[in-house]
C-alpha cells in the first residue's frame, strides 16, 4: 500500500518562510536589546539571558523526551521564549527565579496545552506575570551589586514610571532622552527604545510583522494618556507623556510580545481592535492600579480577548450577507 498524503482544498499558500526561519530573525532582532542590556547592567544581566535561554530550552527538550513526542528545540520558539522571559527581568534577580519562570512557560503555559501554535496566551509574558505575583519584591528591585554593575547608576532601585506614579514626576536627574537611549533603571530589555526600534526595523523589513498592531497599541496609549492629561487638569505636558511612552515595557511589548502569531487575532480589523484594547488596558493598569507598569497584564488579557475579538471581525462567507433583490 502507497504511502497516505493529507491532501487539503485549494489554493495552497506557499512560502520559504519557515516557523525555524521566523524564530531565528525574531531572536536577530531582540540583540540589539539584548547587548544594550548587558552593557547598560553588566555581567550579571549576561548571565540572567544565558540561564534563562538556557533552560527554556532544556524544559522544551525534556518534556518532549518524557512525553516521547520529538524534539521541537529546533524550531526556535524555546529560546525566543527563553530571551523575551529574560529581557523582562531585572537583572540582580536571583538566577533560579527566571529557572522557575522558564519551567512554567515552557511547560505550564506551552506544552500543556499542546505545544507552539496552542497556547492561548504569550508564554514569556504569563511566566513573568506569575512571578511578578509570586516574587513581587524581587520581580521589583532593579539593583544590581557592584561587582557585575555596568554603566547605570544602580544606587537607587526606583524606575523613571516608579517615580512618576509615587511622586506625579519622574526624577529631574532622568530626562526623556536618557529614557530614548536606554541609560536608565529598568528590566533587561525595555530600557533602549533605541535598540528595540532597531530590532523592530529588522523584523519589519524582513516582514515577519507589520505595523498594524504596533501602531494601533502606542497610538491609543498615548491618546489615552493625552485625553488623561487634559480632563485630570493637568494640562499638555510633553514631559508626561514622553515618560509613559519611552518608560517600562511598552515599546518592547509591542514590537515583540504585542505581536506573537498565536495569541494575536487573525483578521486585519481585529488586529486593530486587539492593538487598541491593549492600549487602552495598559494605560488604565498604569494610570489606575498599584502598579507603575501595566504591559504584561494587559498583553495576558488581550490574549484572552482574542477569541471573542475574531468572533466580531470575522469577515461574511462570498455570497451571504447581502439584500435579497
Amino acid at each position: 500500500m502507497g504511502e497516505m498524503l493529507n491532501v487539503s482544498s485549494n489554493p495552497h499558500v506557499r512560502d520559504k518562510m519557515t516557523t525555524s526561519k521566523i524564530m531565528q530573525l525574531v531572536l536577530i532582532a531582540l540583540l540589539p536589546a539584548s547587548l544594550f542590556g548587558v552593557w547598560n547592567f553588566g555581567l550579571r544581566a549576561l548571565a540572567v539571558i544565558l540561564v534563562t535561554v538556557a533552560s527554556s530550552v532544556f524544559f522544551e527538550w525534556l518534556y518532549n523526551k518524557l512525553m516521547h513526542k520529538e524534539t521541537t528545540i529546533g524550531d526556535f520558539s524555546a529560546a525566543v521564549t527563553g530571551l523575551l522571559l529574560a529581557l523582562n527581568m531585572p537583572a540582580g534577580i536571583p538566577l533560579w527565579i527566571p529557572i522557575l519562570g522558564s519551567a512554567f512557560a515552557i511547560i505550564v503555559v506551552k506544552q500543556l496545552f499542546g505545544g507552539l501554535g496552542q497556547n492561548f496566551m504569550n508564554p514569556a509574558l504569563a511566566a513573568r506575570c506569575f512571578l511578578l505575583i509570586s516574587f513581587a519584591g524581587k520581580m521589583t528591585d532593579f539593583t544590581v551589586p557592584d561587582s557585575f554593575r555596568g554603566t547605570v547608576d544602580a544606587v537607587s532601585g526606583a524606575t523613571p514610571l516608579a517615580a512618576l506614579k509615587a511622586n506625579g514626576f519622574t526624577d529631574s536627574s532622568v530626562s526623556v532622552f536618557h529614557m530614548f537611549v536606554g541609560d536608565i533603571q529598568g528590566t533587561i530589555g525595555e530600557t533602549s527604545v533605541i535598540a528595540i526600534l532597531i530590532g523592530a526595523a529588522i523584523l519589519l523589513a524582513f516582514k515577519v510583522i507589520d505595523l498594524r498592531i504596533p501602531l494601533t497599541y502606542i497610538g491609543s496609549f498615548g491618546v489615552f494618556i493625552i485625553l488623561y492629561m487634559l480632563f485630570s487638569g493637568m494640562g499638555f505636558d510633553t514631559n508626561y507623556l514622553l515618560t509613559h511612552l519611552f518608560g517600562g515595557g511598552l515599546m518592547l511589548g509591542a514590537w515583540f510580545m504585542a505581536t506573537d502569531y498565536v495569541t494575536t487575532p487573525i483578521t486585519k480589523k481585529g488586529q486593530l481592535v486587539y492593538g487598541c484594547c491593549l492600549g487602552v488596558l495598559t494605560a488604565v493598569f498604569r494610570l489606575f492600579g498599584g502598579a507603575a507598569e501595566g504591559v504584561s497584564y494587559a498583553i495576558i488579557f488581550g490574549n484572552i480577548l482574542v477569541p471573542q475579538i475574531e468572533r466580531f471581525t470575522r469577515p461574511k462567507a462570498f455570497g451571504k450577507g447581502g439584500k435579497k433583490a
